[in-house]
């Protein structure tokens, strides 16, 4: 049986350490696996327009491209979706990406804050954790 499963990355460490803990679960045995990662921007009225949330935008884009063809070396079935979104809707998108896909599991780093933290800040993960289709595989920041 065919597998989808999503790993997403904003190009941290954390999300690094999940791929890394999904791959020695031997997740991707006979599974497509889509990165996703959202481009995030601020819009307001103080913002000149869609400003990216990073400033190192095109250069973290190409480390992931970068990770999606060493995955596809390492016999991955690898793929890559961008998603534009307007901070803080990243949860929204990767979750629109993994129903329309019809995803079996989504793979995401922590930050390593605590849970009220987490909340206060408005993770992605723990807001993954409410609007994913399917199950989520949080990797804990010291993994």
């Amino acid at each position: 049986m065919s597998k989808t499963i999503i790993w997403a990355t904003d190009g941290s460490d954390s999300a690094d350490r999940a791929l890394q803990s999904a791959k020695s679960l031997g997740v991707f045995d006979d599974a497509a696996l889509v990165v996703v990662h959202s481009e995030d921007y601020l819009i307001g009225p103080r913002s000149m327009g869609p400003t990216p949330v990073r400033a190192d935008e095109p250069e973290l884009k190409a480390r992931i491209e970068s990770q999606v063809d060493t995955l596809r070396k390492e016999g991955v079935s690898a793929t890559l979706r961008l998603v534009n979104g307007v901070a803080p809707g990243t949860a929204h998108g990767i979750a629109e990406v993994a129903e329309e896909l019809g995803a079996d599991l989504i793979v995401v780093g922590t930050r390593g804050h605590s849970p009220v933290a987490g909340l206060l800040l408005g993770s992605v993960t723990q807001r993954l954790l409410h609007v994913a289709p399917c199950p989520v595989l949080a990797v804990p920041a010291k993994a």
